[in-house]
């Protein structure tokens, strides 16, 4: 199979379909993976490390059986998708009526990242989750940059500097991320989430569970929002 990474082009989006990893096991697996010039650039991938990897540098990456991708195509890229053609990317076709009916009509097959079940057997490719935690992640970095005092409890001649306190609205994978992250730095962390079964893994992290009660729960199937 023919597979194809092409350069992400929305504003602001670093990431890349397929890493020079990834590429290597696809190549050994008998697979012809073109990319894009400078797909990785921002990930710091240079073409280089996809070549090494077993990839062929191409202008063109569109021109494949299998294309994959981070971000929905824009309608240019999708007039460059062959019929026939396989997609893979975060597509959110509920939302994306318009992009889902537009690559029918071209009679792409789209498998969006997003809708993949949160179950056993799909955790090696809920991509959603892993860039859920990155999130939560960055989003204490940049509060604390932002915040005009420090996270953890500091003693100085000076006298004694009060830790910063953190609330974290949701308890889901970016929400425990944040958590666990806010409490490394320091900070007096409290959680709030209208599903009661997370207070033992907010209250696992350090974090203070607040319980509201708002008359009803937000679990799902499974304990999911």
């Amino acid at each position: 199979m023919k597979i194809g990474v092409p350069k992400e082009t929305m504003p602001g989006e670093t990431r890349v379909g397929l890493v020079p990893e990834t590429v290597g096991r696809l190549a050994k697996a008998g697979n012809t993976v073109v990319v894009e010039r400078g797909a990785g650039a921002a990930s710091a991938f240079p073409d280089d490390a996809y070549e090494k990897a077993g990839a062929q540098i191409v202008d063109n990456a569109f021109d494949a059986e299998l294309v994959a991708k981070v971000q929905r195509p824009t309608d240019a890229e999708i007039d460059r998708l062959r019929a026939g053609t396989v997609l893979i990317a975060f597509l959110q076709p509920l939302v994306n009526t318009d992009l889902a009916r537009r690559l029918a009509e071209r009679k792409v097959t789209a498998l969006s990242m997003d809708a993949i079940p949160r179950i056993t057997r799909a955790q090696p490719m809920d991509a959603l989750s892993s860039q859920a935690t990155v999130a939560g992640y960055k989003a204490v970095l940049l509060a604390a940059a932002a915040l005009p005092k420090f996270f953890p409890m500091l003693t100085t001649a000076a006298g004694t500097i009060a830790p910063a306190k953190a609330l974290v609205i949701g308890a889901g994978v970016a929400g425990l991320q944040a958590i666990a992250t806010a409490r490394r730095l320091g900070a007096v962390v409290e959680a709030f989430d209208t599903r009661p079964v997370v207070k033992e893994q907010v209250q696992s992290l350090g974090a203070k569970f607040l319980e509201i009660d708002l008359g009803e729960s937000g679990a799902g199937a499974g304990g999911y929002a």
